[in-house]
């Protein structure tokens, strides 16, 4: 079973018109909802919910087509206005009574306090440090320590992951009685 909505309330309209004109015409009168209705009078009833139906969409489309129109003037016009803004400004002065004329606000000046550039410079400071942020050339200095590698081969199961494992010390070769050094490999990239 569909949705009614428009479109199909609208078929099923024009066939029910159809079928009281085909099936109906010669019966007198109707008693339905408590009220009695001769088949020229129901054709009339459903065809006025037809014409409403059909009015309503071509005033919404209508106003769509409006609104389009507008958002496209809208569109064409602010960097217009904004120009026309500025360049008043620049003819007139920031603090003109003129601008007031074309209906523009002059433009807010930001000033602040020595005492707020001082709050502010503190704080940026404060924020930086409780970050531990640096800048470039404190970071130029700073280089990484690696003081060992264990590799742990472990083998995947889906959804386990694998806990790291203390590994012993890789044994040592003797070479004509001296020690050769433990090296680690490290793992190739596939």
């Amino acid at each position: 079973m569909t949705t009614p909505n428009k479109t199909t309330t609208r078929a099923r309209d024009a066939q029910v018109i159809v079928g009281i004109q085909k099936h109906l015409q010669n019966t007198s009168s109707l008693p339905l909802v408590g009220s009695t209705y001769t088949p020229a009078d129901l054709v009339k009833l459903i065809q006025n919910r037809v014409d409403a139906t059909a009015q309503s969409d071509a005033t919404k489309a209508t106003w769509h087509s409006s609104v389009l129109a507008g958002e496209a003037i809208n569109t064409k016009l602010t960097p217009v206005l904004r120009a026309l803004r500025q360049y008043a400004i620049n003819v007139f002065g920031a603090t003109s009574p003129v601008l007031a004329d074309f209906g523009f606000a002059p433009p807010k000046s930001a000033t602040r306090t020595p005492e707020e550039k001082a709050a502010a410079i503190a704080k940026a400071l404060a924020t930086r440090k409780a970050r531990s942020t640096m800048g470039k050339k404190q970071k130029k200095d700073v280089k990484g320590n690696v003081t060992g590698i264990i590799v742990t081969p472990t083998t995947s199961v889906p959804g386990v992951v694998a806990a790291p494992t203390a590994s012993a010390p890789p044994p040592t070769a003797s070479v004509n009685g001296t020690a050769a050094p433990a090296t680690a490999a490290a793992p190739h990239a596939a």
